[in-house]
């Protein structure tokens, strides 16, 4: 168990990695002159979280593979992933599209970072 939850985050942090790096540099190149300043700063906080949320799956790879009790580590791992795809997800579809009620699912997002943080912190003090 240990060593596949070390594998998984590890891979889904290397792929979002490179997703944010993709996605910031589309961001730069294509859409600069196509989205408005205000869209085109919601685009780059979706880059930057997903980029932080990224490095954040690395992170929990490394804890897992060196921790007994993996099931917080595990919570908050997917916890991200879901705040990846929510927040990050519907910044995008809302700076690219311009939809507004896109914007409704970004709260959701960003709940699900801030338990997978809590969920980090109380794995530590658990430790």
């Amino acid at each position: 168990m240990r060593r596949e939850l070390t594998k998984t985050f590890t891979v889904l942090g290397a792929v979002n990695g490179f997703l944010a790096v993709a996605l910031g540099a589309f961001g730069a190149h294509a859409l600069r002159d196509r989205l408005s300043v205000g869209m085109m700063e919601v685009y780059k906080t979706g880059v930057q979280y997903h980029m932080l949320h990224a490095v954040a799956l690395l992170v929990l790879a490394v804890l897992a593979d060196r921790s007994q009790d993996n099931r917080l580590l595990k919570a908050s791992g997917w916890l991200f992933v879901a705040g990846m795809v929510l927040f990050c997800g519907s910044l995008y579809a809302l700076a690219t599209t311009g939809v507004r009620v896109i914007g409704a699912v970004t709260p959701l997002g960003g709940l699900c970072f801030l338990a997978g943080w809590a969920l980090l912190a109380g794995a530590a003090v658990k430790s």
